[in-house]
């Protein structure tokens, strides 16, 4: 392999190394970043649990190329590939074998992350007490984060009070949690729009810790999250009344409340007052003006809000041009948007899936099909891949357009650069492939999320079962269930997903 060639010269020439695995997450050697797509791909396409996958992991992954930015690049790529939680756990397990490897803080958050995004509770306790034991600098308030807002998001109200009550047992050495670990416990709730539990914690911890600005920021933005302008205002002069001093912070949640509301003259006004207090504003500022006059369909003010950024010391980012991009969108100037996009390239800024989703919006508005396959192919040839919202819409809309090649041809682009597309994705694609007869493709599609240690859908796998029953294919039928029934004994399935055949498709398999 080229790349263990090169790796070991390098061994011979520690400078080079430490250069090598020293810099940051996108200037890491074009080898290394081969090695770490190569992984991740491996580890996705791993027929697991069918198979145990810590041999697999001993024969392709060299010891020599185990460093700590080398596993957080490929727990990165993995969490934004969907992938089965279980295979990252494995993988982080098998790396803190390597007496070579120095965890960091970052490579754990991201496996507790990938685990209790797919409600994997059980596997994320055991993974916080096994570092707790070895590693116990790595635990932080971002990792306690991570762990209740997954347990606030798809659990009770009561065990997420449970959950911060153990996490303080088994972290605090004895002494009780302080102010930090009581705004974690609130953004949980916040996280989630579930302000009567946050209000309910609030009033009841309140006498116990010393709330701060952050503290009442939090509760501001869950209220502003949940869509309720009345309620920001009514807190915020709550805040005030306790004598609580607004900061920038403050003033942007206020100001995106407005502008997502369509108050954008309101947004203004409080731009103007926060210069008053000697509260400046930030790029971040800005750039929820800049959306909020797209918002209102002001361009004029968009634009007038953009150029000045460099008269006030900032520096325009992506998130910048985006907005101001979408305000162009949504007036249908296109043309402008589009010279956006260009002048991003210009000025050395990356397009990220903000840019890209916001154009394919205004290309389906503006041109329809053509102008999206035509973005579609400038995206593919950078080697692009979205996020998941990015990648429902594309397929949507393919299908609605009877572009089923295109879909299927993006599916596979997908599952070809590592990634284990979202559930959504398959079950546009599954009914487009078999409303067009192909059922066959269909299947295939749905063996590679099964290989790949996810769950199908219930609507997926009875859209598939009424076309083999009705095409009389037992086998694939038989061999469908067989794999939902196999990744349940690991992975156990969550509302919405597939158990297995229906008792009508049991009674049509025995009699085929």
């Amino acid at each position: 392999m080229p790349f263990l060639g090169r790796f070991s010269q390098l061994l011979q020439r520690p400078q080079q190394l430490t250069l090598l695995v020293g810099i940051g997450f996108r200037f890491y050697s074009s080898d290394l970043e081969f090695e770490i797509k190569r992984i991740t791909k491996i580890i996705n396409d791993h027929p697991f649990p069918d198979q145990p996958i810590r041999p697999t992991f001993a024969q392709v992954i060299p010891s020599a190329i185990i460093s700590t930015s080398f596993v957080e690049n490929v727990l990165g790529r993995l969490f934004a590939t969907h992938s089965n939680g279980l295979k990252a756990f494995e993988f982080f397990k098998f790396s803190l074998q390597c007496s070579e490897f120095c965890p960091s803080s970052d490579a754990f958050e991201k496996t507790l992350h990938i685990l209790t995004r797919m409600r994997y509770f059980s596997k994320a306790w055991e993974l916080i007490e096994e570092i707790q034991k070895t590693h116990p600098s790595l635990i932080s308030l971002k990792s306690m984060s991570i762990m209740l807002s997954r347990i606030a998001k798809f659990q009770s109200f009561e065990e997420t009070l449970q959950a911060f009550e153990k996490l303080e047992g088994k972290l605090s050495d004895g002494k009780q949690f302080g102010t930090d670990e009581f705004n974690l416990l609130l953004r949980a709730f916040c996280t989630q729009r579930q302000m009567k539990e946050a209000k309910s914690v609030f009033n009841k911890l309140y006498s116990r810790f010393s709330p701060t600005t952050k503290t009442m920021n939090i509760l501001l933005l869950g209220f502003k999250e949940s869509g309720d302008v009345t309620s920001v205002e009514l807190f915020y002069h709550e805040m005030i009344r306790r004598g609580f001093k607004p900061d920038t912070i403050t003033f942007n949640i206020i100001i995106d409340s407005y502008c997502k509301r369509g108050r954008f003259a309101d947004g203004l006004r409080l731009l103007e007052e926060m210069e008053q207090v000697n509260c400046f504003p930030t790029l971040q500022t800005i750039t929820t003006l800049i959306h909020g006059a797209g918002i209102a369909q002001n361009t004029t003010n968009a634009q007038q809000l953009f150029d000045e950024i460099p008269k006030r010391n900032l520096v325009p980012d992506s998130g910048a041009y985006n907005a101001l991009m979408n305000a162009f969108i949504r007036s249908g100037n296109m043309k402008s948007a589009t010279r956006l996009m260009d002048e991003m390239e210009e000025n050395n800024l990356l397009h990220d899936n903000v840019t890209f989703h916001t154009m394919f919006l205004g290309s389906m508005k503006s041109s329809g099909i053509d102008g999206v396959l035509e973005l579609y192919h400038k995206m593919i040839s950078k080697k692009f891949v979205p996020k998941m919202p990015t990648v429902v819409m594309l397929m949507q809309h393919f299908c609605k357009n009877h572009k089923v090649d295109e879909a299927l041809g993006f599916w596979r682009y997908l599952v070809e650069s590592g990634y284990c597309p979202h559930s959504h994705a398959m079950d546009v694609l599954l009914r487009s492939l078999c409303s067009h007869g192909r059922v066959d493709e269909a299947f295939e599609c749905s063996l590679q999320i099964l290989e790949r240690g996810r769950h199908l859908s219930k609507t997926c796998f009875r859209v598939l079962e009424k076309y083999l029953i009705e095409m009389g294919d037992e086998d694939k039928l038989k061999k469908l269930n067989q794999m939902i029934k196999k990744l349940q004994i690991v992975l156990p399935p969550s509302t919405g997903h597939a158990v297995g055949f229906s008792s009508f498709s049991q009674d049509c398999v025995a009699s085929i």
